[in-house]
């Protein structure tokens, strides 16, 4: 992730939306996604699952966390250095722990959303902290 905090702005329940500025560190050639300084598609769906984490955030019982188990992405267009982009997620399926959760960047042109950057759908499942961190940690 970037080393910036992203704005995030208020939605419904299972809704969130997070803004970030495009910055050198998220170009495809910082990320090695290519050779462009243009935002690089490992950034845009690092910024997706964050989205997805702060609209899932306020519906969490203490001690849990979600984890990504399914991506889908488009990203349709470049991103300069310097560029605002709107990434929002909304919860579209939910089955117990299991949710879908679409998503969507846009650029923010005068303050208003404006090109489509990328769509797609993530899919994340909720499970205790403390009792996955222990089922992967080596034997003592």
């Amino acid at each position: 992730m970037t080393d910036r905090q992203p704005d995030a702005q208020p939605e419904t329940p299972g809704s969130a939306t997070l803004r970030f500025t495009v910055s050198e560190t998220d170009t495809a050639l910082a990320v090695g996604s290519g050779s462009l300084p243009v935002l690089g598609t490992p950034r845009l769906l690092a910024w997706c699952e964050a989205a997805t984490c702060a609209a899932l955030e306020p519906a969490l019982a203490p001690g849990s966390t979600s984890v990504g188990t399914r991506v889908e992405l488009e990203h349709l267009s470049p991103s300069p250095v310097g560029q605002e982009v709107d990434v929002t997620a909304t919860t579209t399926y939910t089955d117990g722990r299991l949710h879908r959760l679409s998503v969507a960047a846009r650029h923010v042109t005068d303050g208003r959303a404006g090109a489509v950057v990328g769509t797609g759908e993530v899919t994340r499942v909720v499970v205790d902290a403390t009792r996955f961190l222990a089922r992967i940690s080596p034997a003592g």
